[in-house]
């Protein structure tokens, strides 16, 4: 089908953004017009020593807010345990999963999952804290100012969550929207997009400490576990961009080169965006002999991905959407939300029938390099690919 023949790309990585935005523009605008674009809301922080399906998925999973605690790089014990407290508001209040995601990665931007004192608010630093701020009047893990409650009460770690949750309940489709809309929607921040990049590890967080939670997804009005499809967004953030069934996988014996997988689907079948993210690439890729004749069925051994689509995601994933019907609907430096049409199924490029090659790049990596098995992935994230074992 496509993929020993790669679409022509260089290697992105992004850590150095402002060092390197000039040279990142330059490999990625391929479509001519594109203008400036930047990526920070989604790069930040990543987890190397947990992974989300390091648990089992109980969709009934009671916190413990005084046991022992995971291990996540980066947050300390008192950290995580601060973030058992926001989980457990949560639960006490009814907020489904996808809320305690939104708060715990709310509070990582907000002060790293601390419960900060504020050198401005004198009270603050007389009562139990974990550090001292100095933002305006905020304090305690949301940051949250003297209108949201006393001193004393702001510097609760269940007062804040649940003034948190209050607010966040009210705000009109809530649960489907981004992380960064739905906690910019609380907290009103100077700094709206600075949410998004901590998305990845919160839901590792929840995760550890609420029996996989991040996997789940509301079906009708009941939550189930690993059912993310159809527009449908698991806790995670996630969801799958198909809802056909897994014909040939991720670099088997006999085609090694394979990056991704097959997802087999009628022609004009909408393809969605797996997760939130901004668009790195959106175009026709040149075939074998340079031609961009994305336009027509393609055939076997003809070369590229025809019509495509990168987007890069929070904790530096990159997923990869090739074979589109027609050009894409997204363009080169825009956001899009979790389960977004981007396009429709085709058999563009190097193709032998409609379907929607996938794949899943870890570390802002496009090259080969950095290609994961999708299967596992998003199973992961509570958005299995029908059919995947």
């Amino acid at each position: 089908m496509s993929d020993e023949k790669r679409p022509r790309r260089r290697q992105l990585r992004l850590g150095a953004l402002a060092a390197a935005l000039t040279a990142t523009l330059a490999l990625l605008c391929c479509t001519g017009g594109a203008g400036a674009f930047f990526l920070t809301e989604l790069g930040g922080e990543s987890s190397t020593g947990m992974t989300l399906a390091s648990q089992d998925c109980k969709e009934n999973s009671q916190v413990n807010v005084v046991g022992d605690m995971p291990r996540i790089p980066q947050y300390g014990d008192r950290q995580l345990r601060n973030a058992a407290r926001i989980i457990k508001v949560g639960q006490e209040m009814k907020v489904p999963p996808r809320g305690w995601v939104i708060a715990v990665a709310t509070a990582m931007q907000e002060s790293r999952l601390l419960n900060l004192a504020n050198r401005t608010v004198g009270e603050s630093e007389n009562l139990p804290n974990e550090g001292i701020g100095a933002d305006h009047d905020s304090v305690g893990l949301f940051q949250q100012r003297a209108g949201w409650g006393s001193v004393a009460q702001r510097m609760r770690p269940e007062y804040a969550a649940r003034k948190f949750y209050e607010k966040l309940v009210k705000v009109p489709g809530w649960e489907t929207m981004s992380l960064t809309r739905a906690a910019q929607a609380v907290q009103i921040s100077a700094f709206p997009d600075a949410y998004a990049k901590h998305e990845d590890v919160a839901a590792q967080i929840v995760n550890a400490l609420a029996g996989g939670a991040a996997r789940i997804v509301l079906v009708g009005e009941k939550q189930e576990c690993d059912r993310a499809a159809g527009g449908q967004i698991a806790a995670s953030g996630w969801t799958a961009p198909i809802p056909g069934g897994v014909g040939s996988g991720f670099r088997t014996a006999s085609r090694p080169g394979h990056n991704g997988v097959d997802i087999a689907a009628p022609k004009g079948t909408d393809i969605r965006v797996a997760a939130t993210g901004r668009v790195l690439v959106s175009r026709c890729d040149p075939d074998n002999r340079g031609r961009r004749t994305c336009n027509v069925d393609g055939w076997p051994n003809k070369g590229g991905c025809g019509w495509f689509v990168d987007v890069l995601h929070a904790g530096g994933f990159i997923t990869r959407y090739c074979h589109m019907v027609s050009k894409p609907r997204v363009t080169v430096g825009q956001l899009v939300e979790a389960g977004t049409v981007i396009g429709e199924v085709g058999s563009s490029g190097n193709s032998s029938g409609p379907h929607l090659h996938f794949e899943v790049h870890k570390d802002e990596d496009r090259s080969s390099r950095g290609a994961i098995d999708p299967v596992p992935f998003m199973r992961s994230r509570g958005a299995p690919l029908k059919g995947a074992g």
